[in-house]
C-alpha cells in the first residue's frame, strides 16, 4: 500500500500542525503547535523548513498567537502582533519569506480599518490562510514554466530539498519534475545528499521516490564526477533569498554546484516564488548567513562522527553570484540575465 505523506504545514479547525521533518524518512510524526514558542522552536530546529514553508508556518503561528487577545484594545492587539512577529522572525535570518509573511499580516491588520480586536483577529487569520493558498497556486505555476527544461532522457541534478515538503503542493525546484512526470516525460534525477543534515537524502530522495520518479541519491562530493560523465543536462535548485542583482542564497553547497556547472557548461536554474525576491537587499554580500550549532557537523542522529571537542564551522547557506545562474523560474515565467533588470518586474 502506498504511504501517504502528511502536509508539511496544515491548519485544521484553527489548530496548527507541522510534519516533523527532522525525523524523516524513518518516522512520520505530525506535531500540534500549541504556542508561539512551539512554532519558533519548530522553525529553529528545522522541524518545518524551506523558505516558503517557514513563511507559511510563521504566518499561521503569528495569527494563532493572537486568538486569546480578542478582548483587548485594538492598539494593544496591534502592538502585541508586531512584538510576536519580531519574535518569530528571529528564529531564522536568511530566508526572506518568514519576514515577508509576518510583515504582510501586520500591514494588513494595521490598514484594515477594523474597530474591534475580534475583527482584527479575523483579518490576520484570513491573511495567513491566503498566503498558504496563494503559495499552492504559485508552486503549480513554477512547475508549469520550469517543465519546459525537462525533456525525455535528460538528467537533472538538485541540491537540498525544495519540494512538497519545503513548500506547498509540488514545491519550487521539484515542481518542474513533478509536472514533467505527470506528463509522462521520462527523465532521471540525481539528488545531492546535502550535508550536514542530509535534506537531499532524507527529504528529496524520499519524496521523489515515493512519487515514482527515477531518482538516484549521491553524496555531495560525487557531483563533479557525475557531471563529468555527461549524466547531468540541467540543474534546478531552490533559494531562500534573491538579491536585487540576481545573487541568491541557498543551502550550503549550492555555490560549489554552481561553480561545477560553469566548468562543465551545464545550465543552472533557480526556482522560487516572487516572495523570495528581496529587492531591498542589493547583492548577496548583504545577505545574513545563518551559522548553526557545530553539533550538526560533528554528530548525526546523536552519533559522534568526529571528536566532540573539535572546532567546527556550520554556515547553513552560501551565496551563488548571478553570473553563474542561467535563469530564475518564478510564477511569472523564467527570468533571464541581466537579472538586475528582470527582477524589476517584481
Amino acid at each position: 500500500m502506498k504511504m501517504t505523506i502528511p502536509k508539511s504545514v496544515e491548519l485544521v479547525d484553527n489548530e496548527l500542525y507541522f510534519l516533523d521533518q527532522t525525523k524523516l524518512p524513518t518516522k512520520i510524526e505530525v506535531e500540534k503547535q500549541n504556542t508561539i514558542e512551539d512554532v519558533w522552536h519548530s522553525i529553529k530546529q528545522l522541524k518545518v523548513r524551506g523558505a516558503p514553508a517557514i513563511g507559511i508556518a510563521g504566518g499561521y503561528g503569528l495569527a494563532l498567537s493572537m486568538k486569546d487577545f480578542k478582548n483587548s484594545s485594538t492598539q494593544e492587539f496591534l502592538t502585541l502582533l508586531e512584538k510576536n512577529g519580531n519574535y518569530l522572525d528571529s528564529a531564522r535570518p536568511t530566508a526572506v519569506n518568514l519576514r515577508w509573511a509576518i510583515d504582510r499580516i501586520i500591514n494588513r491588520a494595521k490598514n484594515s480599518g477594523c474597530s474591534t480586536t475580534k475583527e482584527l483577529y479575523g483579518v490576520v487569520l484570513k491573511e495567513a490562510i491566503g498566503i498558504h493558498e496563494e503559495d499552492k497556486l504559485i508552486c503549480k505555476q513554477i512547475g508549469g514554466h520550469g517543465q519546459s527544461l525537462i525533456k525525455d532522457g535528460v538528467g537533472v541534478l538538485t541540491h537540498c530539498n525544495a519540494g512538497a515538503l519545503a513548500v506547498s503542493e509540488f514545491g519550487t525546484a521539484l515542481a518542474p519534475m513533478y509536472v514533467a512526470h505527470k506528463k509522462g516525460i521520462r527523465f532521471r534525477v540525481y539528488a545531492d545528499e546535502t550535508r550536514p543534515l542530509l535534506q537531499g537524502a532524507r527529504l528529496t530522495s524520499f519524496e521523489l521516490h515515493h512519487a515514482g520518479i527515477d531518482v538516484t541519491l549521491i553524496t555531495d562530493n560525487m557531483a563533479a564526477h557525475i557531471m563529468s560523465q555527461g549524466l547531468i543536462d540541467v540543474i534546478i535548485v531552490g533559494t531562500d533569498r534573491v538579491a536585487a542583482n540576481g545573487d541568491i542564497a541557498n543551502k550550503i553547497g549550492t555555490l560549489g554546484v554552481a561553480i561545477l556547472a560553469k566548468y562543465f557548461n551545464i545550465p543552472l536554474y533557480i526556482a522560487c516564488p516572487s516572495s523570495t525576491i528581496d529587492l531591498a537587499t542589493k547583492t548577496g554580500k548583504d545577505i545574513v548567513i545563518e551559522e548553526r550549532d557545530g553539533s550538526e557537523v560533528y554528530k548525526f542522529a546523536g552519533v559522534l562522527t568526529a571528536p566532540e571537542s573539535i572546532k567546527t564551522r556550520n554556515p547553513a547557506f552560501d551565496v551563488t553570484p548571478a553570473e553563474l545562474i542561467t535563469g530564475i523560474i518564478t510564477e511569472k515565467g523564467i527570468l533571464k540575465p541581466p537579472f538586475s533588470e528582470a527582477l524589476k518586474l517584481f
